[in-house]
């Protein structure tokens, strides 16, 4: 069976470029996952991953698709071998059931890990920058409404600080940041 894999970063983008493709390569099975591929930790691949059995081939439009570092890109594909599954990108012309598949995928996974890297330095210099023109202050903090009531609560002993956490819905930095600013 041909199972394709199709991933984009948000909700927002489109998957109908990756759709046709596996429709024109005759996929039986599609699995699409509309988040960032920094991970594994994704359902659609994960459902994937269990359903491919002995003899399946999976197809991705390209590696970048599939795992953006080379460590998971490995994990994964050794994962397929270890299940009997054939791995083929057709951007880059992989096909894993050759040695030169292998070195292949090795080496262009390393590319897409590399890309990555680049995309995140950029966005770091850009945020860096933005912050020294004063476009960028950084995320909007939470303001509770009851955030004085509650912290009366806790300073009494009334509550838990986990009680205070829990009802503000706030992490233990944050909580004990926003009483270091009061």
């Amino acid at each position: 069976m041909k199972i394709g894999y199709i991933r984009v970063s948000t909700q927002e983008q489109n998957t109908m470029r990756q759709e046709a493709l596996m429709e024109a390569l005759g996929v039986d099975e599609v699995y699409i996952d509309r988040m960032s591929g920094k991970n594994t930790n994704r359902p659609e691949l994960q459902k994937m991953m269990e359903y491919v059995r002995k003899g399946d081939t999976v197809i991705v439009e390209s590696i970048s698709r599939f795992a953006r570092n080379t460590r998971d890109l490995l994990e994964l594909v050794e994962q397929l071998t270890a299940k009997g599954v054939e791995f083929v990108s057709k951007k880059e012309a992989i096909d894993t059931t050759t040695p030169t598949g292998k070195f292949m995928l090795t080496v262009f996974g390393a590319v897409a890990e590399l890309e990555r890297e680049y995309i995140l330095q950029r966005q770091r210099e850009g945020i860096a920058i933005a912050k020294e023109q004063g476009k960028y202050k950084g995320r909007k903090p939470v303001v509770s409404p009851e955030f004085k009531q509650v912290i009366a609560k806790w300073r009494s002993g009334a509550i838990t600080a986990a009680e205070a956490m829990r009802t503000l819905h706030v992490s233990k930095s944050t909580f004990y940041r926003r009483i270091k600013q009061q």
